[in-house]
């Protein structure tokens, strides 16, 4: 069923505060814990799972493929592994994967190399504008067949490999193919090698780690993981912890307000995918991690963040990898502070939800900021107006949350009055930020 469409109003800056909050559960550990379990034996628990649109589409893949999935209490399921190479459904099943790249990508991992499956794998109108390639030709390697021949996006039709075979792969800065990868591998003959010298996000390594016949990771400047195939996976038990991705956005209210202090608690503080803390702290943000714990393999932790002073940011391209979902909220705080920060390899961003890069820029402009980009490089000449009240954003159609979610938080700290149309869409990784945002003192209009 489609979401109820709805747009975001405001006006209002909003004031100071001193609050603890909790996030959304980490949307990427939700998605692959799902998956994971679907392909594991025996019965696996989830706790504090992202109860969100592409979580939910997860779900709904999963039952279509006949996984019996049960809902406990909110955030808790019972997944009932059917282990590796035993998903099935009807020739021609279409599994719809909506605004899901995370979905997408893994699920067509998984099924590359199960026995006997033919699928339409389709999503929403943002995702299937977004381009394949890569992933095809990463499966074609496995023996999977895509179909039409020389269609890069979906829909498209999945034929999985009679004999799969593992491969050599050379990993690049997207984690959802790396992870491809790895689950491809899993029920391949033979085994896979996977050479990772840009380090991303490593939660399904992490998540099979128990798993030593089937995985081994070897770390150093450059990672070498190994995937020995057709090795049955264990049950997972899991509590998801809250998305560091999805505090960001709050972090960045709390920074550029005035006098304001924020704990955020029991986030995921994995090393690959902190970019965007280590980027502001190098810029002096006040930004503290406590009370770390390690948990399923993961640092866990909360987030102190006070109202601070910034430099002009500087980021390169090292940390595209562990900072992707969090370039549009650092544009927004770089065209905030004083003199001239500069993004590199960042490329990529085009081929998000929206171009991050294109639409980052059309609204920076409204608001008077030179934004300039070339050679896989953003610079952003940013200055925190005194007056704000003139000047009006709208935001279009763009399917794309963290547009939605970065413009709000622009608006509360200007005081810019923004139109954010299809806001719905941020429910897709955040579906409570509209009662965090309220709770913690922002003002804002629903317009259905």
């Amino acid at each position: 069923m489609p979401l109820k469409k709805f747009a975001v109003e405001n006006f209002h800056k909003i004031n100071k505060f001193s609050k603890t909050i909790k996030v959304d559960g980490d949307k990427s550990i939700s998605i692959r814990s799902f998956l994971i379990s679907a392909i594991s034996l025996d019965i696996s628990q989830i706790n504090n799972a992202l109860e969100s649109e592409d979580v939910i589409s997860t779900i709904k893949c999963l039952k279509k493929l006949n996984v019996k999935i049960m809902k406990k209490n909110p955030g808790k399921y019972l997944v009932y592994g059917k282990g590796l190479g035993s998903l099935n459904c009807k020739k021609k099943t279409v599994l719809n994967c909506e605004n899901s790249g995370t979905l997408s990508r893994l699920l067509v991992g998984i099924l590359s190399t199960t026995p006997n499956i033919d699928v339409i794998i389709k999503g929403d109108h943002s995702l299937n504008k977004r381009n394949m390639k890569k992933l095809i030709k990463l499966m074609n390697s496995f023996g999977a067949e895509f179909s039409p021949i020389k269609k890069e996006n979906f829909p498209l039709r999945l034929i999985s490999s009679e004999i799969p075979l593992g491969i050599s792969y050379k990993a690049g800065v997207s984690a959802q193919l790396k992870s491809a990868a790895i689950l491809a591998g899993l029920n391949s003959y033979g085994q896979t090698f996977i050479e990772e010298k840009i380090k991303s996000r490593d939660h399904t390594e992490n998540m099979l780690k128990a798993n030593k016949k089937s995985i081994s990771v070897k770390k150093g400047d450059t990672n070498l993981i190994k995937i020995n195939g057709k090795n049955q996976l264990q049950k997972i038990n899991i509590t998801v912890p809250g998305d560091p991705s999805s505090a960001a956005f709050f972090c960045a209210l709390t920074i550029l307000n005035t006098n304001c202090k924020l704990k955020i608690k029991n986030v995921q503080l994995n090393k690959t995918r902190i970019g965007f803390y280590e980027i502001l702290k190098k810029s002096g943000a006040k930004i503290k991690f406590t009370n770390i714990k390690l948990r399923n393999g993961e640092r866990i932790g909360d987030i102190l963040v006070k109202s601070s002073k910034l430099k002009p940011i500087k980021a390169s391209k090292v940390f595209y990898p562990k900072t992707a979902d969090e370039y549009p909220i650092l544009f927004v705080i770089a065209s905030l502070i004083k003199g001239c920060s500069v993004f590199e390899g960042i490329g990529d961003l085009a081929n998000k939800e929206s171009n991050r890069i294109l639409e980052m820029k059309k609204i920076l402009n409204n608001i008077g900021v030179k934004f300039l980009y070339s050679n896989d490089k953003v610079k952003i000449y940013g200055a925190m107006k005194k007056n704000y009240k003139n000047l009006e954003i709208t935001v279009p159609k763009l399917g794309d949350h963290r547009i939605c979610m970065s413009t709000l938080i622009l608006s509360l700290l200007t005081g810019v009055k923004v139109k954010i149309n299809n806001f719905e869409t941020v429910n897709t990784s955040a579906p409570s930020f509209l009662k965090i945002v309220k709770k913690i003192g922002g003002k804002f209009e629903i317009k259905k």
